[in-house]
């Protein structure tokens, strides 16, 4: 990883779970960090006894939002100059069914994973081409993004993907197309599609959610085992930490013992 020290990397969804671990596992390993969210104090708050807190800089940005996008990435070359590191990891989901779900919550899905995927990619693999050094972009997926889960494998009827699996075949789909495109350009900016597991953060409902239905409180009441945010941040270190000439294409992590 030495040869990213005082590089700049951006981490969407940065105020929480794997992006907010991400964020300091990268300040860890002597980088800049740009944390990209909707919820600036509480990133600013997350990062205030971090000893490389003047290493990380929040910016408030909205990633369905491509305005905002142009703003953050205005933002980092104004202050930072080239960027070098793009972790797209902002992301959402509800677990009611297509029946269920109001319109606007399953396009509210599809804008943040997919269209937000999209718009950073595009304005952030602009900068990196601008100025022609080693770059790398990892989307944060999830096996979803490879098979449709099953209510049973949940142990309930009540937990639902709706359309948040086709937002992640979509961006399987996308990582390889933008892997093509860049191969084809003979350019240096790698593309990693990670796909983690089942993950406990913020997504996963809290008590008193309206989401907290039966099948997700029998799911949780399993104990099954979980990868952590620090897990999947570990594995976006591991595949930095390749050489240059070497593209993790793919990669999957899941818990131990995870039946899908």
């Amino acid at each position: 990883m030495n040869r990213w020290r005082g590089k700049v990397a951006v981490v969407t969804g940065a105020s929480s779970g794997i992006g907010l671990a991400t964020a300091k596992a990268l300040l860890n390993e002597g980088l800049i960090v740009v944390g990209l969210a909707r919820r600036l104090e509480k990133m600013i708050d997350e990062m205030k006894d971090n000893p490389r807190r003047d290493q990380f800089h929040a910016k408030a940005c909205d990633v369905t939002k491509e305005s905002d996008v142009i703003e953050a990435f205005k933002y980092v070359e104004e202050n930072f100059g080239a960027l070098h590191v793009l972790i797209n990891n902002a992301g959402t989901v509800t677990l009611k069914s297509v029946q269920q779900a109001e319109i606007s919550e399953l396009e509210h899905i599809i804008n943040v994973n997919v269209f937000g995927v999209l718009y950073c990619s595009k304005h952030g693999i602009a900068s990196m081409k601008k100025h022609g050094d080693v770059a790398h972009v990892v989307n944060i997926n999830s096996i979803a993004g490879r098979k449709v889960p099953h209510p049973f494998w949940f142990g309930g009827g009540d937990i639902h993907c709706n359309v948040y699996s086709a937002t992640k075949h979509a961006i399987t789909a996308f990582s390889e197309t933008l892997i093509n495109e860049l191969n084809n350009e003979g350019n240096k900016i790698r593309i990693t599609n990670l796909s983690p597991g089942y993950t406990s953060t913020e997504i996963i409902p809290k008590k008193n959610s309206s989401e907290m239905t039966q099948g997700v409180k029998d799911l949780l009441a399993t104990k099954q085992v979980s990868l952590s945010s620090e897990d999947v941040a570990d594995s976006i270190v591991y595949v930095l930490s390749t050489p240059p000439h070497v593209q993790i294409t793919e990669l999957t992590i899941k818990p131990l013992g995870e039946k899908f």
